[in-house]
């Protein structure tokens, strides 16, 4: 709606709005959308959001489709962000938990945010083949996106990927192809394939707008906490665009006006078996070398290469935040740890935020009386595997 151009993140090279892109032609870095911002608070203002729908569309003003009639929504957003005394209780210090439940989007998942914009972009551009790897409940979430448009998903996924996602994809009429590797090899035949097939690429922060949603997350938690910010966000990272969201939205409305300049200490949360962004920000590194023999049961955070890393760490850094990797076993623990504390049944991703919120109080990192969010990106449920052990 005040989308101005779209810009490199790493080289700063300007691209025209109301057009398809995928990453930039200089030197292959993410595309970021920007906004008339000044235009945008006009009408965008705590008072008038107090009136409007209950989803991410909401903040409608901060999003990239020009024509309404382009949105193709499943009413995803505006998740729950629930104080969780009874599991803080159990912390060696004193502090205000919350959990972010993303899982109560449609398809289950924060994935969603990102491909109602992404698809709805799509939409308004007119494309009618959508292609992307998947861990998967980002496939989940693009095949239930495009049905809903009348477009066609063809959706890669390791052979290993969970069960409930690949039926999932299946039932709501994608193609589906199950490849023998990690979601880098799903990423290179999508890449091989896409123009003879005449797909447009919806990967992970391969075109500009998955962030967008994503970073709907950011303006939800501001409004939630009555236009304050958390002292610690954790956030579970493979591609990691929620965290490049949010950051991205932080900086977009202190200049609206809505927030002031005080951010969280952004926290990336990794499995131990595939930890590319903890050990490039341990190693004082800008960019992430691919990390070798990926492996979890987590399988949104089977990302061994990243293509935003380098926006990760400086979110983390500029932050003042730090990275984590958390071992499958605890990770896997932690999923009942808070089930049974507060009734909610966490993906993998999320649960492993719990763990290593323990290991930054234990190291002095998080301190009695902050406010910390940790993100649930998603329904346990389609996990069952990781449990039947």
């Amino acid at each position: 709606m005040n989308v101005t151009h779209l810009e490199c993140a790493n080289c700063d090279v300007r691209y025209e709005a109301g057009k398809l892109h995928n990453l930039c032609t200089a030197c292959g870095k993410p595309l970021l959308v920007q906004y008339d911002l000044e235009a945008a608070s006009r009408t965008m203002t705590k008072e008038s959001l107090r009136l409007r729908e209950p989803s991410l569309w909401r903040y409608r003003e901060v999003l990239p489709v020009v024509d309404d009639e382009n949105i193709v929504s499943l009413g995803e957003g505006m998740t729950p962000l629930l104080k969780v005394d009874r599991l803080a209780s159990t912390l060696s210090v004193k502090i205000d938990l919350y959990i972010k439940d993303e899982s109560t989007n449609p398809t289950q998942s924060f994935k969603a945010r990102g491909m109602t914009a992404a698809v709805s972009m799509a939409n308004e551009l007119g494309v009618t083949k959508t292609a992307a790897p998947s861990a998967g409940n980002a496939a989940g979430a693009l095949a239930a996106y495009a049905a809903r448009a009348g477009m066609e998903a063809h959706l890669f996924m390791p052979v290993d990927t969970p069960r409930a996602n690949v039926v999932e994809c299946e039932q709501n009429g994608a193609f589906v192809t199950l490849v023998d590797g990690l979601i880098t090899d799903c990423g290179r035949i999508v890449a091989d394939l896409k123009d003879a097939e005449g797909w447009f690429d919806v990967s992970t922060l391969k075109e500009p707008y998955r962030v967008e949603g994503k970073k709907t997350m950011g303006y939800e938690l501001a409004e939630q906490f009555d236009w304050t910010l958390p002292d610690v966000i954790l956030y579970p990272t493979g591609g990691g665009t929620g965290l490049i969201g949010m950051w991205k939205a932080f900086d977009e409305m202190e200049q609206m006006g809505l927030i002031g300049p005080e951010r969280p200490r952004m926290v990336t949360v990794q499995a131990a078996g595939c930890a590319p962004i903890v050990k490039a920000f341990e190693s004082g590194e800008r960019f992430a070398e691919e990390f070798p023999n990926a492996h979890t049961s987590a399988s949104g955070l089977r990302v061994p290469k990243a293509i935003g890393d380098f926006l990760i760490l400086d979110a983390i850094r500029e932050s003042g935040g730090t990275a984590v990797a958390v071992p499958d076993m605890q990770l896997i623990a932690a999923v009942r740890e808070i089930g049974s504390a507060e009734g909610m049944f966490c993906a993998p991703e999320g649960a492993a935020c719990l763990p290593a919120l323990k290991k930054l109080i234990a190291d002095g990192v998080v301190n009695e009386g902050e406010k910390v969010v940790i993100f649930n990106t998603g329904a346990g449920v389609k996990y069952l595997e990781c449990f039947e052990s």
